[in-house]
C-alpha cells in the first residue's frame, strides 16, 4: 500500500514544527505534501529533521519570502521539474516520480489565497492557469499515473455551506482537474459527505485541501479521510487529508528512522 498525506503547516514556528514532527512521526505516511511552508526557522527545522531521518525532501526556497510547498518521502524518488516548467510560482509546486510499481508521479500544490484585491486575484489566476496548462501538456498516460494534492484555496461548486465570494476561475480549477481525468479522491469514496478542512472565525467550514488521483489510480483508492487532529491540537489551522492506494511498494526502500530522533529545540 502507498500512503499519501497533505497538510498545511501554516508557516510553522520552531515550537510548532517540533510538535508537527511528532504528529507526523506517529503516522508513518510514505509521502507528505506540506503546504504554506516558509523560508523561516520553523520550516527549515522541520525539513532538516526529515532529511536527518533519511527522508527525501524537495523544497524550493522562494526569492521574495512567498509561502510555498514541500514534499517529504520515505520512498526513493526523482525530482521532475521538467513536467511543469512554466508554472508561474515554482516555489508553490513540487513534482516528483516515486519508485513504486507502477511508478507514480506526485504533484504538490499550494495555490495562493486571495481576497478581492486585484493583485492577489491576478497572482492566483496566473498560478492556476499555469498549473492546468502544464497538466494539459502531459500525455494521457502520464496524467493517469498522477496524484495531485495540497491546499488549493478553492471550493467545489456544490460546496455546503455556499459562499458567494469565489470567482469563476476558482471553480474552474477543480473542473479543469476533472476534465483532465484527475478525480477528487474523497468524493470518489464519500460522495455524499461534505468535508471541511479549514474553519472560519465564526465556525463556518471550507474544504480547501484535496487529493486527486489519475485514471489509472482512482480504482486503486482504498481510503481517503480528513484528519482534524492537527487543527484540534493547534498544530496548524488546517485538517490534513490522508489517502491509501493499492500500489506496490518495495519495503526495503522505505526509510524507517524516526523523525523524533531529532535534536531538541532548546
Amino acid at each position: 500500500m502507498l500512503s499519501v498525506l497533505t497538510l498545511n503547516v501554516q508557516a510553522a514556528s520552531l515550537a510548532r514544527a517540533q510538535r508537527l514532527l511528532a504528529w507526523l512521526d506517529a503516522r508513518h505516511d510514505d509521502v507528505v505534501i506540506l503546504t504554506e511552508t516558509s523560508n523561516g526557522p520553523g520550516t527549515a527545522h522541520l525539513l532538516d529533521q526529515c532529511r536527518a531521518a533519511g527522508r527525501h525532501v524537495v523544497h524550493t526556497r522562494t526569492q521574495d519570502g512567498d509561502r510555498g510547498c514541500a514534499l517529504v518521502s520515505r520512498l526513493p524518488l526523482s525530482v521532475r521539474r521538467d513536467l511543469l516548467p512554466e508554472v508561474s510560482l515554482p516555489g508553490r509546486a513540487v513534482t516528483v516520480t516515486l519508485q513504486t510499481n507502477p511508478a507514480v508521479t506526485v504533484l504538490g500544490l499550494y495555490v495562493p489565497s486571495s481576497d478581492r484585491a486585484s493583485a492577489k486575484v491576478a497572482k492566483k489566476r496566473a498560478f492556476i492557469a499555469s498549473v492546468l496548462d502544464g497538466l494539459r501538456h502531459l500525455n494521457d498516460e502520464h496524467r493517469a499515473q498522477m496524484i495531485v494534492g495540497g491546499d488549493y484555496n478553492v471550493i467545489t461548486r456544490d460546496h455546503q455551506p455556499r459562499y458567494p465570494a469565489f470567482l469563476p476561475f476558482e471553480y474552474d480549477f477543480l473542473d479543469g482537474l476533472a476534465q483532465l481525468g484527475l478525480a477528487d479522491a474523497h468524493q470518489e469514496l464519500h460522495g455524499d459527505v461534505q468535508a471541511h478542512s479549514w474553519m472560519g472565525r465564526a465556525g463556518n467550514g471550507y474544504r480547501f485541501d484535496y487529493l486527486h488521483t489519475g485514471a489509472a489510480l482512482t480504482g486503486k483508492l482504498d481510503t481517503c479521510e480528513y484528519l482534524h487532529e492537527p487543527r484540534e491540537q493547534k498544530l496548524t489551522d488546517h485538517a490534513a487529508v490522508a489517502a491509501t492506494l493499492r500500489i506496490c511498494v518495495d519495503e526495503e526502500t522505505r526509510a524507517y528512522e524516526p523523525l523524533a530522533a531529532a535534536a531538541p529545540l532548546f
